[in-house]
């Protein structure tokens, strides 16, 4: 344990770096397409599934993943994941066609699943003392937030100085010097073992069940919500997830044990972060496009564009938020960075279609950077807050299972709120300009919607106790106390 102790930073540091390298992935990726369209031939359709195939093997699998950690061992899996991933980037750094890169995308968002879903778990064991763990899981999502947040720029420079296949190639060196990390700094540790349960059927539906669900919801941009394409996706996900729930009340080792379920605030902090991210989503990716659209920035001035909030990120997540989730309790902080997210959605729900950058952006940027400092860190602490070594990997995959669901769902609901909205605006007789804006003032004002509906249920439902001081005994690498510490 001692040696746990004493790496437990540069085991902190490894696990921010897989993130970092696999999120920012997600988000790279889409200023490259259309230069992979006109190398490789993809149909317009087809494109969309260089992002979706992605998206559905990683939204799909991080429950599974999750489990398989509490059984096989999180260090374990995270190494799995991460060759996985590193060896996807290089196919997909050579694919010489359309259905190689999507196949190669697939084992990236498989290798992307079995990395992330177990990091949560082990930050769980490194950091068993809440006040630490509160600033672990700071810096864990600050990495999260912020690779979400450069990708654009990152995804940028590389296409533009070294072509698309840059950005894939660039992972594989990455890879390879988190994989030696990994080896030399991540506590070896054993699983429960396969003998307690997979619940390999439970696990198959919740699988096909999820992937089914994440489909249904990419492709509503291009086939609308109401096609039977989108319907019958969602019925089938409602079926298997319905056969999933059903199994579970009948399983001798469940995939979702009812104990997990009962942990308090487990549930309700992961319908929090569902209705946030909803939200979020929405606002990166939809203000990305009304910049360019609306406001004439192009492509490289967008990226740069938000290179505030990730700032304002860093220095909330890393410099305050742990210590007042420690001082104040991570309810407090979540309901303050819910309220100033809201603040900043209503800005973007009055931007006018002549407005300016630094007038009339600018400052969401800055509130939206502060908020998200405030409330990742803050609604993953209590997310794994409840958790045990036996159930952490599992408690893992779920909260990053919920993001990445809720994150599908709110991009897609509010893009497409927006398309109808200024569609029925230019059948007003609006301008082009000012019917875009009209949709996305919209959009946006349905975003801050959705996060008083969130700060609502972190209110009503989440324990609002101010964390225990806890006395703990620090030792030495050679054995020795150091003395008392009040946490």
């Amino acid at each position: 344990m001692d040696r746990v102790v004493t790496s437990r930073w540069p085991a902190l540091l490894v696990l921010c770096a897989g993130s970092l390298m696999i999120i920012l992935d997600g988000t790279v990726v889409a200023v490259a397409l259309p230069a992979v369209q006109r190398d490789l031939g993809f149909t317009a359709a087809g494109l969309a599934w260089v992002v979706n195939a992605y998206l559905v093997a990683f939204g799909g699998l991080l429950l599974l993943a999750g489990r398989l950690g509490d059984l096989l061992g999180r260090r374990g899996v995270f190494l799995a994941g991460v060759g996985l991933f590193t060896l996807a980037s290089l196919a997909c750094a050579v694919a010489t066609g359309p259905a190689l890169l999507v196949g190669a995308r697939f084992g990236q968002g498989i290798g992307g699943a079995l990395a992330m879903a177990v990091s949560l778990g082990m930050i769980v064991r490194l950091y068993p003392e809440p006040a630490e763990r509160a600033r672990a899981i700071a810096v864990f999502s600050f990495t999260g937030a912020a690779g979400a947040s450069v990708g654009t720029v990152a995804g940028g420079v590389l296409t533009q100085a070294a072509g698309w296949r840059a950005i894939f190639l660039v992972n594989v060196p990455i890879g390879v010097a988190i994989l030696i990390a990994a080896l030399r700094r991540l506590p070896a540790e054993r699983g429960i073992g396969l003998r307690a349960g997979l619940d390999l059927p439970g696990a198959l539906l919740a699988t096909a069940g999820l992937m089914a669900a994440v489909l249904g919801i990419v492709g509503t941009g291009e086939h609308g919500w109401t096609s039977p394409r989108t319907l019958g996706a969602v019925a089938l996900a409602a079926l298997l997830l319905g056969g999933f729930a059903l199994r579970q009340r009948v399983a001798p080792t469940p995939l979702v044990p009812s104990r997990v379920l009962r942990v308090p605030g487990l549930v309700a902090a992961n319908a929090v972060q569902f209705l946030m991210v909803c939200a979020y989503f929405g606002f990166q990716f939809l203000l990305a496009v009304e910049l360019q659209l609306v406001l004439g920035l192009d492509p490289a001035a967008t990226g740069w564009a938000f290179l505030p909030t990730p700032i304002m990120i860093a220095v909330v997540s890393l410099g305050l938020a742990g210590r007042l989730i420690a001082r104040l309790s991570a309810r407090t902080v979540l309901l303050a960075g819910l309220g100033l997210a809201t603040v900043g959605f209503l800005l973007l729900a009055r931007l006018p279609a002549d407005g300016t950058y630094l007038v009339d952006v600018l400052p969401a940027m800055l509130i939206f950077g502060v908020a998200g400092g405030l409330t990742l860190p803050a609604v993953t602490t209590l997310a794994m807050a409840g958790a045990t070594d036996t159930d952490a990997g599992l408690a893992s995959g779920l909260a990053n299972t919920t993001q990445q669901v809720g994150g599908a769902v709110g991009l897609a609901a509010l893009a497409t709120l927006a398309a109808a909205r200024s569609d029925g605006l230019r059948d007003a007789g609006w301008a082009e300009t000012a019917a875009l804006a009209g949709g996305y003032r919209t959009a946006f004002a349905v975003a801050a919607g959705l996060v008083v509906a969130a700060w609502l249920v972190a209110l009503t439902t989440l324990p609002g106790a101010r964390p225990a001081r806890t006395d703990r005994h620090v030792r030495l690498t050679d054995g020795s106390e150091a003395g008392r510490v009040v946490g």
